[in-house]
């Protein structure tokens, strides 16, 4: 496992991160989850990614569990706050309030004092962003969180953070973004990838298997295999039906004589393109079996030429979505999703 910084930062994260969204305590039972953390420490990924909304705290308290007696200094832990825990009207957003008690309740599920990398899940346009980033500067200052992030934020609100941050003269600033990107969804390349590299922001790549659809196992004309994430309950189908489409899978089935040349499974090649891109520091992968992270491991330090990134890009043509005015709308939730719980009267 090769190891890159986040960004301009000192901080060395894993090309490969471990992520546990609709995975533990959701589509995993418990045993299937610890063993595909050991199995991500096993190939050497240090860098392990979650949520506190992610199966309503469950997903921490298993990651906490299962590095339970791994050396902390050895690891490095990253997750996020923003979207909704709970049904109060503070239970959501980025308000000083939410962003500190999460952060609590986070470092307790977790059994850690620290996390490496915290990030603001989404942007929260009913909180001043100086309130949001004060917030997060004490915590970082009381030792609580080593370096700050965003997650599925347009390139305008970045910028607005960045700029904010210098206006209050705040040490700490944003060194991650975490956004949906893969062969098939390059949102971000427009307008993210330069404001990120220009200000030494890394990307923390998520479902650069676009949940699985660029493994090859989902098939035109065909139901989703057994055991698929498509084929099982929960919410991960709903996810997976917006990206499948008999014309996508048939020029998905089209890489694989690429990546056979490359000698490399299509998942591997998904991977090794996504750390191929620019401003990339890793790669996040999901598992629900531990030899999904070991095969998946492997595409770590590939190295794929420009005559086979511009193969890729002619077999999926149009296919490809780079509209940066899509950035989050694949992971959008709601848009009321910031709204109070309504108050009962008396």
């Amino acid at each position: 496992m090769e190891h890159r910084h986040l960004g301009r930062s000192g901080l060395l994260v894993s090309e490969i991160t471990y992520g546990n969204w609709l995975t533990h305590g959701e589509l995993v039972a418990r045993e299937a989850a610890l063993s595909c953390v050991r199995a991500a420490l096993d190939a050497g990924i240090t860098t392990f990614d979650t949520a506190d909304v992610y199966a309503r705290g469950a997903a921490e308290e298993l990651l906490g569990e299962a590095l339970r007696g791994t050396r902390r200094e050895s690891v490095e832990i990253a997750t996020k706050v923003c979207l909704p825990t709970g049904d109060g009207p503070n239970d959501r957003g980025l308000s000083r309030k939410h962003v500190l008690e999460s952060c609590h309740a986070s470092l307790r599920r977790l059994g850690t004092d620290y996390v490496d990398l915290y990030q603001a899940h989404r942007f929260d346009d009913r909180t001043p962003l100086a309130e949001t980033l004060i917030a997060f500067d004490d915590l970082v200052r009381q030792g609580k969180v080593l370096y700050l992030g965003v997650s599925e934020w347009t390139a305008a609100q970045i910028r607005a953070a960045l700029d904010i941050a210098g206006q209050l003269g705040l040490r700490d600033r944003i060194v991650a973004n975490q956004p949906q990107y893969n062969m098939l969804w390059r949102v971000v390349e427009p307008e993210v990838v330069p404001l990120c590299e220009a200000e030494g922001i890394g990307q923390i790549a998520f479902q650069p298997l676009a949940q699985g659809v660029l493994t090859g196992k989902y098939r035109p004309g065909e139901a989703p295999p057994e055991g698929s994430r498509a084929a099982s309950g929960g919410r991960a189908p709903t996810f997976i039906r917006r990206v499948l489409g008999d014309r996508l899978l048939h020029q998905v089935q089209e890489l694989r004589p690429i990546a056979d040349e490359a000698g490399l499974s299509m998942a591997q090649l998904a991977i090794a393109w996504t750390l191929r891109r620019p401003t990339v520091s890793t790669a996040l992968i999901g598992a629900s079996r531990p030899e999904q992270v070991t095969e998946n491991a492997t595409a770590a330090g590939v190295r794929l030429d420009d005559a086979l990134m511009r193969r890729i890009d002619e077999t999926l043509g149009d296919l490809v979505e780079r509209d940066a005015t899509k950035t989050a709308q694949m992971m959008a939730v709601k848009a009321d999703w910031a709204a109070p719980a309504p108050v009962a009267a008396g």
